[in-house]
């Protein structure tokens, strides 16, 4: 599904017409110059979707329309609304301002440094004020005023606030009342629709003992939307919640091939792991795929000339401050994975996932995710002894490891099949999705040596101009 523009739709960030793209988690739509700036903060800052290309679940498209039209951008440029505000010389962008350094300093000090949010008066105890704001949250998810809540959660107010009184969270809230929109805004800010209230009910029960049939359904793909967004990648398609089925996985199934010593290991490694760091694991391999997803739809939506003047490509994912360097580092370097090495990985952990949610057995370990991430660090290791290539930025650290990636040593000695599980996808059907994948890479790279091209094209041009304006 996607979004009708009307006329009258702004860039919530300068105003500039038809804006081509959302931000899911601020409510708003921006146009693609600074949604260019958007990408490059992070998922933890802001998350994009294009409006017309990427497939949107109604309900959450229908909950960003709702935020938009309702305002919601005065939420993160309240200051800015004070006439004051004009006289002290500061401003919003503007749609004849340059993307750097005017969008991007502005768009950065709105979402990333919140300059223009309203800020409540300072108190001794932080904590106390998030309790009461997350009180607050708890009490307005069961009306349907989206701009109230979107408003307490940037002032700091939880998700997934347990509230110590009513025994339940806000998602238990608005599935009870059938507030969908709400529940869609809390989801976004980590609401976790597999949390139990103090009887052991969940959300969805909520929502079905209420008759809210479609909120039930949507709060299902919402607790699978990690390894949906996974399969869709490998295999254009999703599992069929309705009839219980919650997982596709594609098996790595030629087994007539020994692993190395050190595969087994690397995959040892990550079964080894506890839930809570398999699953940060996981969510630093999804949004290396809405990395990717979106750079695709990014230069699929680009002109050449766009492509000569600007940065179109996000080449790793951004640094979030509050991991770890050595996790920051891994993220980066999913980046170097090809197609084929970054869907083994994305297969292992789809079938580790599988595993742990049937309850089999995991062994004890007391290793954490940084170990991980230095196997995934490992990668290229080879590759990088041969040709020296420097890290991607100074979050980078030199610490090896004896463990080389389940993707780089798997990818080495085994071939793909397309022996899926819970889904009746054929041999084809999956080659022809990894073959369509490498294709799309390949597009990619093409389009950037274009982009090199036009770009020595134009200085030639330039120079030639400015020697017959000398003479």
């Amino acid at each position: 599904m996607s979004k009708r523009l009307r006329s009258s739709d702004v860039c919530a960030d300068c105003s500039g017409p038809d804006p081509s793209w959302a931000s899911v988690n601020r409510g708003t739509f921006i146009c693609d110059e600074c949604c260019s700036v958007h990408r490059s903060l992070g998922r933890h800052i802001s998350q994009v979707r294009h409006l017309k290309h990427t497939p949107w679940p109604p309900t959450l498209l229908q909950m960003v329309e709702t935020l938009y039209n309702n305002g919601a951008n005065s939420i993160w440029e309240h200051s800015l609304l004070d006439p004051a505000s004009i006289m002290s010389g500061r401003r919003k962008a503007n749609p004849q301002d340059k993307v750097h350094p005017n969008k991007a300093e502005f768009i950065r000090a709105k979402y990333q440094m919140l300059a223009f949010v309203h800020r409540l008066p300072c108190r001794d105890d932080d904590s106390v004020t998030a309790k009461d704001l997350s009180k607050q949250l708890h009490s307005s998810v069961r009306t349907g005023n989206l701009e109230t809540c979107l408003r307490l959660l940037s002032l700091g107010a939880q998700a997934n606030f347990f509230h110590p009184e009513k025994g339940n969270t806000p998602l238990h809230v608005a599935s009870k009342a059938g507030q969908i929109l709400q529940a869609e805004l809390l989801a976004v800010y980590g609401a976790d629709p597999g949390t139990q209230d103090s009887s052991g009910k969940t959300p969805v029960d909520y929502a079905r003992q209420g008759g809210h049939h479609e909120l039930a359904e949507r709060l299902v793909e919402i607790q699978y939307e990690l390894t949906d967004r996974l399969a869709f990648y490998l295999c254009g398609r999703k599992p069929d919640h309705k009839n219980g089925q919650h997982f596709i996985i594609p098996q790595m199934a030629d087994s007539s091939l020994d692993l190395s010593e050190l595969a087994k290991a690397a995959k040892k490694k990550l079964q080894s792991l506890n839930n809570h760091l398999f699953e940060e694991l996981a969510m630093d391999v999804y949004d290396e795929v809405d990395r990717r997803e979106t750079d695709a739809v990014w230069l699929a939506t680009q002109n050449h000339s766009t492509l000569v003047t600007e940065t179109t490509v996000v080449p790793f994912l951004p640094v979030n401050p509050e991991y770890s360097s050595t996790r920051n580092q891994g993220r980066q370097k999913l980046a170097r994975f090809n197609a084929h090495e970054f869907a083994t990985l994305v297969i292992d952990i789809l079938s580790d996932a599988k595993r742990r949610q049937q309850g089999s057995p995991l062994s004890s370990s007391k290793d954490n995710v940084e170990l991980i991430l230095k196997t995934i660090n490992n990668q290229h290791s080879i590759e990088s002894q041969d040709n020296d290539q420097p890290d991607y930025d100074s979050v980078a650290s030199d610490e090896d490891t004896d463990l080389e990636s389940t993707a780089s040593k798997a990818n080495r000695q085994k071939s793909l099949d397309s022996d899926l599980s819970d889904g009746p996808v054929t041999v084809q059907e999956f080659m022809e999705v990894k073959n369509a994948l490498v294709a799309s890479e390949a597009k990619i790279q093409q389009l950037m040596k274009v982009n090199n091209n036009l770009s020595d094209e134009l200085r030639i041009m330039q120079k030639k101009l400015l020697g017959k304006d000398a003479i």
